[in-house]
């Protein structure tokens, strides 16, 4: 008997030092919902790449290139988009990519407003026009 609760004392005092991971995993925030969320998203709003990439490359390469090439990829990018929506919407109770709800698509660089590759990359979600903030502070005039 002294054995046992020798024994059973030494597995008590060592599982109390052992800590353990109480975060949740990394694919936690991904789940169906979301990914419901992200093929209305792109649907409804993928067509939003068209003016954005016309921004973009006119800020990159000028006028002549935003308003055709923009018009060219915002498009490409566009009809990328409505095609990932429907694959997502018809499958978004299917964990489908890796075994998880992430977006099939890779993102990759860093754009100030979105994590996006300017040129072939897509983000999560599409760009949001300009009329919306990112920051909770607003520039107001107190009288």
């Amino acid at each position: 008997m002294k054995k046992l609760l020798a024994i059973a004392s030494a597995f008590a005092s060592l599982t109390m030092l052992v800590p353990a991971d109480i975060q949740a995993p990394p694919g936690s925030t991904y789940t169906s919902t979301r990914k419901l969320g992200r093929a209305l998203s792109n649907i409804l709003y993928g067509v939003i790449e068209i003016p954005e990439q016309v921004v973009r490359k006119t800020d990159s390469y000028g006028r002549k290139a935003g308003f055709s090439y923009g018009v060219v990829d915002g498009t490409s990018r566009s009809l990328r988009r409505l095609g990932y929506g429907f694959y997502e919407l018809f499958t978004f109770t299917c964990p489908t990519y890796r075994g998880t709800f992430k977006p099939p698509y890779e993102s990759c660089g860093q754009d100030n407003r979105i994590e996006m590759n300017v040129h072939d990359g897509l983000s999560e979600f599409p760009p949001e026009l300009g009329f919306e903030t990112y920051f909770r502070h607003t520039r107001s005039q107190k009288y």
